[in-house]
């Protein structure tokens, strides 16, 4: 017996055309650029990083070659931390003459300091520190505020593109996001100063921060239950290397001019090829294009080697029943269906719950990814370490998954990420090697957890309203993303806080995960009603409603 009205089984669909066959390839394949391009916008880790410089010693100094230590620098200015300082230097002693000067210890006075406003970088590397001359510990706030700026500019646009791209379509904004984000990256690297390059900071992320949960949602609408984690696991790989790649970009090009040019011009080339993207089936079903949909449907099939028939469609595409009062109307307009969706308590109480999640996911990932540029070693081989160690988490992620359930992998991965911070401060810092390896341990369980949380996210709300409450909780989660660059300030106020902080958040929003609805094996749900049949002991009577 067919199903009823628009409770289309998009899943029966796509299990007769092929579940991943040619088709499906094709649309990851395309989606291979905007998911590697969105990992360009942690290039502030880089063109906004703090570099190592000392005062210049006039005098002193080797014109041609300065060196950043040379063999009398420990005269000449205080260490801190076993490096010299930034931005004191010690004064000249009353019998020295600065053209006369041996720069041994008798030429300076150590009980006198002053500040200085020139200085000795110590290699040839260029940020906006030392372009637009933002020195000297007073002034790190303007750096810290880089990443937040970013971050503040995804905040603003989210809710948004995620408006845009339910109303008008994936594809649309997908390549707006990607041709907008390019623009103002390359406007970014013709900065002529700091104010215009936090404006350009800013409006990059605004125009491209959707980018990559539409190229999610672009691949992950047009497979089957079965394949979705597989087709999650592509997305977030493509991510991981995306960091990897941005890291090696800038361990080659040292100037952040030539870095953000070589980052974001690719993505403005790839604007025509991701126009041959096609538009999400679910949801050109979702606003009534059935034609269109159908018509997709047939090219899918035929590039599977597979034949759909009209008996196929029939059956699982059958025309709308308008006696079925408890499914919303496919012409319904955006504004109703958010607004029955708002006064859903249950929905509501889960978009608060996913909002909280997603916020300790961002602060924590993102608080790692930023801080592995401090840590002691070679910053860049640091940040690509931690960008690869991802992938084992992916790999891990597609043993698990579809065996142990979402629920049990998210709450269980926040629980470790938890642990491992709060264990982090009981290992000595000398212990460079134990310190890393902690660190790597607490990125991949965070990693297991955000790209559990992003399949998650996609399959406890429907479809005409997914990408909408996912940028509405990806929103939420912008604000952990923001506090992740100040999170060293906390440092001072009591050393192990920031681990702390994140240990706290994660163990408790591992726990209140528990309240979510198991999602293993489900179809997405379509509407509103379909999304809340489910609960949190499994999908049971969401089944009902769809097998009736």
């Amino acid at each position: 017996m067919p199903k009823a009205g628009g409770d289309i089984d998009l899943d029966g669909v796509l299990n007769e055309i092929g579940q991943f066959g040619r088709f499906q390839i094709k649309q990851y394949g395309l989606m291979v650029i905007p998911v590697i391009f969105h990992a360009m916008a942690l290039s502030y880790v880089f063109t906004a990083g703090r570099l190592n410089y000392r005062c210049e010693i006039p005098g002193c100094e080797d014109v041609q070659h300065p060196t950043y230590l040379p063999a009398w620098i420990s005269n000449s200015v205080p260490f801190i931390n076993g490096a010299p300082s930034r931005c004191e230097r010690y004064e000249l002693s009353s019998k020295s003459a600065q053209d006369k000067l041996s720069c041994d210890a008798a030429d300076f006075d150590a009980d006198a300091v002053t500040r200085c406003d020139s200085f000795i970088y110590e290699d040839d590397e260029v940020t906006i520190a030392r372009e637009f001359n933002i020195t000297c510990p007073n002034n790190d706030w303007k750096l810290a505020l880089v990443g937040t700026v970013n971050n503040i500019g995804q905040f603003v646009a989210l809710p948004v593109a995620g408006y845009l791209s339910d109303r008008y379509g994936r594809k649309l904004v997908l390549v707006m996001s990607v041709a907008g984000s390019a623009v103002f990256g390359i406007l970014r690297a013709y900065a002529t100063s700091y104010e215009m390059f936090l404006v350009m900071e800013f409006l990059d992320p605004a125009m491209g921060t959707t980018m990559y949960s539409t190229a999610f949602l672009l691949g992950l609408e047009l497979v089957a239950a079965e394949m979705r984690v597989t087709g999650n696991n592509i997305i977030s790989c493509l991510y991981a290397l995306g960091e990897a790649i941005l890291g090696l970009l800038a361990m080659h090009f040292r100037n952040w001019r030539l870095l953000l040019k070589v980052a974001y011009i690719p993505g403005l080339l790839s604007v025509p090829l991701l126009l041959t993207t096609s538009e999400s089936i679910r949801w050109l079903i979702s606003k009534g294009h059935r034609e269109k949909a159908f018509k997709l449907l047939q090219k899918a099939a035929a590039m599977n080697g597979k034949q759909l028939s009209p008996s196929a469609i029939d059956k699982y595409c059958p025309k709308p029943d308008d006696d079925l009062e408890h499914l919303e109307p496919e012409n319904s307009s955006f504004y109703k269906l958010l607004r029955n969706a708002i006064r859903s308590p249950g929905l509501l109480l889960r978009v608060v719950n996913c909002s909280f999640c997603w916020l300790t996911n961002t602060l924590v990932y993102y608080g790692l990814s930023l801080n592995s540029v401090t840590l002691a070693g070679d910053k860049y081989l640091n940040f690509i370490l931690v960008a690869l160690i991802e992938l084992p988490g992916y790999v891990i992620l597609q043993m698990i998954l579809d065996r142990i359930g979402r629920r049990i992998t998210l709450c269980s991965s926040m629980l470790l990420c938890g642990l491992f911070c709060f264990l982090s401060e009981f290992v000595p810092a000398e212990n460079h090697w134990t310190n890393l390896g902690m660190f790597l341990v607490s990125k991949l369980a965070i990693t297991m957890s955000f790209c559990t949380l992003y399949i998650y996210t996609a399959e406890i709300f429907p479809t005409n309203l997914r990408q909408s409450l996912m940028a509405i909780c990806s929103m939420f989660g912008r604000f952990g993303s923001m506090i992740a660059p100040q999170t060293p300030l906390l440092a001072k106020l009591w050393l192990p806080l920031p681990m702390v902080v994140f240990g706290t958040m994660g163990i408790a929003s591992g726990l209140t995960i528990l309240q979510f609805p198991e999602t293993l094996n489900t179809q997405l749900p379509n509407t509103v009603e379909e999304a809340m049949s489910m609960n949190s002991d499994g999908d049971k009577d969401y089944r009902k409603v769809r097998t009736k």
